[in-house]
């Protein structure tokens, strides 16, 4: 394993043995919970989220407080160790809100230093499993810069509409950031609205969330409120990067398997030279994600000054590398890829959605571009 350097030049890009422990946990849960027939009957019953599946992980597991310090109610891990967890929910596409609550709303507790109060009191029931936090901001934004509308906080409460959100539906509380603070407000509060919207991932729903004089809980000003949330997303953009990574190694595992399998003029169609080419290309752009979505979760870990330049290269990576595993997957796969059955379609879909979480890759390649001062074309 590669040492660091006391300057953190080096980054460790391999997995320790504690990482391994961790994804033969949770790829054995989701495996027993969310395998893929599961999956797809809960999409078309249109409640996709197994509660169930959800107090296994962030309880069971405890992978909900990876990112929480001990004294905090968390397990005092880092942000590799909730890649490993983000890795294995990617391979199975399962319905569940690790990135928005156990990620980007924990990250932005996090940042806005708190020891005690009520964001510390949400810490620590957000690491328990008791309550999922999501943030109240478009599931394409990849900073608060440019938003067009602010809920507005006044004598009755907060009044907004906000979306799509991810992961509304299956929120407790929602982090809302207006003009004056960031705010805690309950989901079942009065004057609190979540509209399912018809999204293209059936495995992460996306809502509009109203706030018509809704209280809520008052967590930080305005400047504290902007770089925690701008944290938040900047953490869970660089995490989604191994989300994407799981998604296309299950997508080269399957199309490989298949093809082994599947015979055409008595031979496997995995031996026809030109798709042997297209999985070897495949197999490079995996290998390849796997290197910028590790470097980005160490980088996050570790706290380098480089974290921004690693989350801007992963994500401008990873986000291609998922879609095209995706559609070489389906294509593949022949008639039965394109089938309701297969789950190919759902890898595709999430696939599709995450190109534009948290900043789509041509925005990026931008922030690279910016960071090491390279002229536009």
């Amino acid at each position: 394993m590669t040492e660091r350097t006391e300057t953190g030049q080096a980054p460790d890009l391999l997995y320790s043995e504690a990482e391994e422990d961790l994804r033969a946990a949770v790829r054995s849960l989701l495996a027993d919970r969310a395998d893929a027939p599961s999956v797809i009957d809960r999409t078309e019953s249109g409640t996709p989220y197994d509660p169930q599946l959800w107090k296994a992980l962030a309880t069971g597991i405890g992978a909900a407080g990876l990112l929480v310090p001990e004294e905090l109610g968390g397990q005092g891990a880092t942000h590799r160790e909730a890649a490993v967890v983000l890795e294995e929910l990617g391979r199975s596409v399962a319905p569940a809100p690790y990135l928005t609550s156990s990620v980007v709303a924990t990250e932005t507790l996090l940042a806005l230093g708190a020891q005690d109060g009520p964001a510390a009191g949400l810490l620590a029931e957000l690491a328990e499993g008791r309550k999922v936090a999501v943030p109240a901001v478009p599931f394409s934004a990849s900073s608060l810069s440019g938003l067009s509308s602010d809920p507005r906080a006044g004598a009755d409460g907060l009044d907004a509409r906000l979306g799509p959100v991810a992961d509304a539906a299956a929120a407790d509380v929602l982090l809302v950031p207006a003009a004056d603070g960031l705010y805690a407000v309950a989901t079942d509060a009065p004057g609190v609205r979540v509209e399912p919207l018809v999204a293209l991932d059936l495995t992460r729903p996306l809502a509009t969330v109203t706030l018509d004089g809704a209280p809520g809980t008052r967590l930080a000003d305005a400047g504290a409120a902007a770089r925690a949330v701008d944290r938040g997303l900047l953490a869970g953009a660089g995490l989604l990067a191994s989300e994407q990574l799981g998604l296309a190694e299950w997508c080269l595992t399957e199309t490989v398997r298949h093809t082994r399998e599947r015979h055409q003029f008595n031979r496997p169609v995995g031996s026809f030279q030109a798709l042997k080419h297209r999985m070897a290309q495949l197999w490079l752009e995996v290998v390849s994600a796997r290197a910028a979505a590790r470097n980005a979760a160490d980088s996050l870990a570790t706290g380098s000054p480089d974290t921004p330049l690693a989350v801007a290269v992963a994500q401008a990576y990873c986000s291609k590398v998922a879609v095209h595993a995706a559609e070489e997957c389906v294509q593949l796969h022949g008639g039965i890829g394109m089938t309701w059955e297969h789950p190919a379609h759902l890898y595709l879909k999430r696939a599709k959605a995450d190109a534009t979480a948290y900043g789509t890759a041509g925005r990026h390649r931008e922030t690279v571009a910016a960071l090491m001062e390279l002229p536009a074309p």
